[in-house]
């Protein structure tokens, strides 16, 4: 294992959650969760459990970001905030 890569994408991973909960609107926070899963499934596939980054991937960054989006599409404001 790089030492180095690992920092950076904890770091990263840190950030972007940190992000996810400062902004306000819900298709960007969506968006940056995504980003999350996606790093996560690096930091996993780094640390040898190819396994389960490869269901992070599936999962977290291909499928739940992919119903989070299609429920915020689908759903609709009822104030004008």
């Amino acid at each position: 294992m790089i030492w180095q890569f690992d920092l950076i994408i904890l770091v990263f991973l840190v950030i972007t959650s940190l992000i996810a909960l400062r902004v306000r609107d819900l298709m960007s926070a969506a968006m940056i969760l995504g980003v999350y899963s996606f790093l996560m499934c690096l930091l996993w596939a780094e640390m040898g459990a190819v396994d389960v980054a490869f269901t992070e991937a599936a999962v977290g960054a291909g499928l739940s970001t992919v119903f989070l989006v299609a429920t915020i599409l689908r759903t609709t404001r009822r104030s004008s905030d």
